[in-house]
C-alpha cells in the first residue's frame, strides 16, 4: 500500500478522492468506485501499489498507437481496479476483480499477480530494449501514484512513457502526469451521454475535455479508439457526430482506431452478437469521407485498412500485417511527395 497524493479530507471524516472525475466520497474502511483507493484511519492508500497483475513486451501498435514509434517495444503492465463498469470490458477478470471474485478487505488473498517496484519495471524496460513504458490493460488513473512513481524514473533513463486510457482523469491528475506523459491512446466508447451513463456508469464530457486538453494544448500525442458494439455503439448518427467531434475539436490528423466487438468474452454484453466486418468497414467509410486524415480498423487486420497511407498523396508509408510493419517512409515523411505525417518516428 502506499498513500495516495490526490484526495482531500473532509469535515465529516469522510475523504474526497481527486484521482478521476467520479471524485469519490470515501467512507472510513471504504474503497471509491475503483475498488482499490481504500479510506484507512482518515488517509486514503492505494491499495495495488507494486502489485502488477498483468506485465509484458508488447508492440507498441497493440495499445493501439500507430503514428508513435512504430515498430517499437514497449513494457506494459497494469494492477487491478477500475473506474468505469462497462457492461463489454473485455478485461474483467482484472477490471473488475472485485465483482468476479470476492470482497475488498480479501484484497491480498485473492490478489494473483506479482509485486513490481516502479524501479524494478523501468529496469526490465531497460533489459528488454524497449523504447518505453505502457500503462495499460487497466485505468491507469485509479493507480496513478503507481503510475506517476514510475513515470518519472523512466523519464530519468530517458524512456518513454505512454498511457491507454479511459479518459476519465482529474484535471488534478492530468497535471500531474502531464510532464511526464509522451502519448495516450483514449477510448471515446460512444458519442453518446446515455450510453456512458448506462454502459460504463461515468459520463461522457470529462472524456471529451481531456481529449480536446491533449490533443490541443498539450505535446503528449493522442490517438482515438473507439470499439463497435451492435445495436449499442454503431449508430450512423451517433457515429457522424463523433466523427465531427474528432475532426473540429481535435484534428482531422489524430488517428482514430476502429474496432470489433466479441460478444463471448465481454463481462456482461454476451447475449450480443459479434461485430461483422461489414459493419467496422462502414464507420472506417465514414471516418475517411469525413476528412480524417488516419482511420484504423483495430482487430480485423483486413483490406489494408491498418496501413498508413499519406493523407496528401495517397502513397502507403506504413504496412501492417498483424502487428509486424514495413516502413517506407523518411523518417516520418513521404517516400514520394515529402509531406509530414502526423506523429512521432524516428
Amino acid at each position: 500500500m502506499k498513500e495516495c497524493i490526490n484526495y482531500k479530507k473532509n469535515n465529516d471524516s469522510t475523504l474526497k478522492c481527486e484521482a478521476c472525475n467520479h471524485f469519490c466520497l470515501i467512507q472510513e474502511g471504504k474503497v471509491g468506485v475503483c475498488g482499490i483507493r481504500q479510506n484507512q484511519n482518515g488517509k486514503l492508500y492505494l491499495l495495488a501499489y507494486g502489485k502488477a497483475v498483468a506485465a509484458q513486451i508488447d508492440p507498441v501498435e497493440k495499445k493501439p498507437l500507430f503514428h508513435f514509434l512504430p515498430g517499437a517495444k514497449v513494457f506494459s503492465f497494469g494492477t487491478v481496479g477500475c473506474n468505469f463498469r462497462c457492461l463489454n470490458c473485455q478485461n474483467h477478470d482484472i477490471s473488475q476483480m472485485f465483482e468476479n471474485k470476492g470482497n475488498i478487505n480479501d484484497y491480498d488473498k485473492i490478489f494473483w499477480g506479482r509485486k513490481l517496484s516502479p524501479a524494478e519495471i523501468v529496469d526490465a524496460a531497460i533489459a528488454n530494449n524497449c523504447v518505453g513504458i505502457a500503462y495499460t490493460y487497466n485505468e491507469p488513473t485509479v493507480w496513478m501514484e503507481y503510475a506517476l512513481d514510475t513515470m518519472k524514473l523512466a523519464k530519468e533513463k530517458s524512456l518513454k512513457n505512454i498511457w491507454v486510457s479511459n479518459g476519465y482523469m482529474s484535471v488534478q491528475t492530468r497535471e500531474m502526469i502531464e510532464p511526464y506523459l509522451d502519448a495516450i491512446n483514449i477510448d471515446i466508447k460512444s458519442y453518446d451521454p446515455d450510453f456512458y451513463r448506462r454502459i460504463t456508469g461515468a459520463t461522457l464530457k470529462p472524456v471529451l475535455d481531456n481529449c480536446r486538453y491533449f490533443a490541443k494544448q498539450s505535446n503528449v500525442w493522442l490517438e482515438i479508439t473507439t470499439l463497435i458494439i451492435p445495436t449499442l455503439s454503431d449508430q450512423e448518427e451517433m457515429l457522424n457526430g463523433l466523427v465531427k467531434f474528432i475532426k473540429k475539436e481535435l484534428g482531422a490528423d489524430v488517428p482514430w482506431h476502429v474496432s470489433a466487438f466479441s460478444g463471448s468474452i465481454s463481462w456482461r454484453l454476451q447475449n450480443l452478437p459479434d461485430t461483422q466486418p461489414e459493419s467496422v468497414n462502414k464507420v472506417y467509410e465514414i471516418g475517411k469521407k469525413a476528412g480524417l486524415d488516419y482511420v484504423y480498423t483495430g482487430n480485423l487486420w483486413q483490406n489494408g485498412q491498418e496501413n498508413t497511407y499519406c493523407p496528401k498523396c495517397g502513397e502507403l508509408i506504413i504496412e501492417r500485417r498483424g502487428y509486424d510493419i514495413i516502413r517506407y517512409d523518411r523518417q516520418g515523411k513521404c517516400g514520394v511527395c515529402n509531406h509530414n505525417l502526423a506523429g512521432i518516428f524516428l
